[in-house]
């Protein structure tokens, strides 16, 4: 008899798989299409949480999906790591349905049944990322991700967004070459592609030809957006909001971080990455995308191209931490992953609440509106406190941790790095809330109209915001608990 919890991970990913299915077959009747889109958020969401006493306990969920090859078949197998990123991805998932159900309506946007069908594949494709049990499987729900994301991102079918469309599977599929190269070298280097914790690389071949694969690894998770492989990622913000806050937040790039991770931790190793000297390279990549993004975003006048930038930024943050080869730094650089997810999503629902209940995209547009949206602009004023560190939101804790891993890990002038990121976070976050909050419109009938969005984006905006607070005041439930899981397998504490 096969035990029921052992099947839940290929459940959670074909729960939604199964609602695209139903998506389409009910495309024709928006209340019934809408509602299999959130009954399967919600099915996913509960069916993560029923595999998180097994994980927090120690225990792993594996499964055997499809024989391929020795090393190689493709399975899952949930443990700490996996389950930061599939908890993120589901709780964000769902609220992100309401939240697009309630913006595509009042845009009245077109081919809302082909948006809701790639969405729900998108986010089965990211969690099998998360549950992924070795290189292969990653890689085959990686590119899936790529191929299913690209109709997301040419939705509205200008010639921008064609153009941006373009770039996005040119950078995308370009980098799933090169992660191919790297599954299958190192398949002939050990036979093997399934995660050890603490890496299984060691001894299998010369120390260059190590650090090449490396960065064939590097490049082939180019989702991770860091420059100068970033194009891309401000390219596709011509999408529909709901697609950027899914692209930032929910699966895209965080896929990108999360694979990068994964590599470190359970591929090479620290130690042999320290030995290598690659956390050298990951943290002259890491400091340059970091500040020099923050810099582009000084200079953008649009919203969402700034929130863009951003995240190239942030999601740095996570490479910095894997860079300094310390026990804090990863536990920093794991912890980011939800914590950024969840503060950048709040952004990226705000501005396409400003979209829809102002149709304003620019910021300079944006004077005053707080006095007509009072509640959408002080959310957006605490994610964007969050972004930059400060208390009480949760990007205090993953900055802390980056700060004493740089320290502990005796690189202590990546404590620069952080200092001017967060100068830089401030410089481009807190004239957004003066031309929202303080600054007087230049016309004040331009905001007679203007007026908070519809409750099915209003709330998720709420309750993100206040999800990013509760993770402050009480991180270890669940994602530092996880964390601190994920942070013992690697370095050899804990018995997978």
């Amino acid at each position: 008899m096969v035990d029921a919890t052992g099947l839940l991970p290929a459940v959670t990913v074909v729960i939604p798989l199964l609602a695209a299915v139903m998506i389409l077959v009910s495309g024709r009747h928006e209340n019934i299409r809408d509602g299999f889109t959130v009954a399967a958020a919600v099915a996913m969401l509960g069916s993560v949480v029923a595999m998180l006493p097994s994980i927090l306990a120690g225990e792993r969920i594996a499964v055997s999906l499809i024989p391929l090859l020795p090393g190689g078949d493709l399975a899952l197998r949930v443990d700490a790591f996996g389950m930061v990123f599939a908890l993120t991805a589901a709780v964000l998932w769902l609220l992100n349905s309401f939240y697009s159900i309630g913006y595509m309506r009042s845009l009245k946007e077109h081919a809302q049944t082909r948006f809701f069908f790639c969405l729900a594949v998108a986010i089965a494709s990211a969690i099998g990322i998360a549950f992924s049990a070795n290189l292969v499987t990653l890689l085959v729900f990686y590119e899936i991700l790529t191929i299913i994301t690209y109709p997301l991102v040419v939705h509205v079918e200008t010639p921008e967004a064609m153009a941006a469309g373009r770039k996005y599977l040119a950078y995308l599929l370009i980098g799933g070459v090169f992660l191919l190269a790297a599954v299958v070298l190192t398949y002939i280097l050990t036979g093997t592609t399934g995660f050890v914790p603490g890496g299984f690389l060691a001894g299998s071949a010369p120390p260059l030809t190590l650090q090449v694969l490396f960065i064939l690894f590097m490049v082939g998770f180019v989702k991770a957006a860091w420059m100068p492989l970033h194009g891309w990622l401000p390219a596709a913000m011509v999408a529909p909001t709901p697609v950027s806050a899914f692209l930032h937040a929910v699966a895209v790039v965080t896929a990108g971080v999360f694979g990068i991770v994964r590599i470190a931790g359970w591929v090479y190793g620290m130690d042999l990455l320290a030995s290598l000297g690659l956390g050298t390279l990951l943290a002259v990549i890491a400091s340059f995308t970091i500040i020099t993004a923050s810099l582009f975003a000084l200079t953008e006048d649009n919203l969402k191209r700034r929130l863009a930038y951003s995240t190239v930024s942030q999601l740095s943050y996570i490479l910095l931490g894997v860079s300094m080869l310390s026990i804090a730094g990863m536990t920093g650089a794991m912890a980011h992953i939800p914590i950024h997810a969840f503060l950048k999503i709040t952004l990226f629902f705000v501005a396409g609440a400003v979209i829809v209940a102002a149709g304003r995209e620019r910021i300079s547009d944006m004077k005053g509106i707080g006095r007509k949206m009072p509640v959408t602009a002080v959310m957006f004023s605490g994610a964007a406190i969050g972004i930059c560190g400060l208390p009480p939101f949760s990007g205090l804790i993953s900055k802390v941790y980056l700060a004493l891993g740089a320290v502990e890990g005796g690189v202590p002038i990546l404590l620069l790095v952080l200092v001017a990121s967060t100068v830089l976070n401030a410089a481009y976050f807190f004239p957004i809330i003066h031309t929202m909050l303080v600054a007087s419109p230049d016309d004040e009938r331009s905001l007679d109209s203007v007026s908070e969005p519809p409750l099915l984006m209003l709330v998720p905006i709420i309750l993100t915001t206040v999800a990013s607070v509760l993770i402050f005041f009480y991180p270890a439930v669940p994602f530092m608990d996880l964390v601190e899981i994920a942070i013992g397998e690697i370095t050899g504490s804990v018995i997978p």
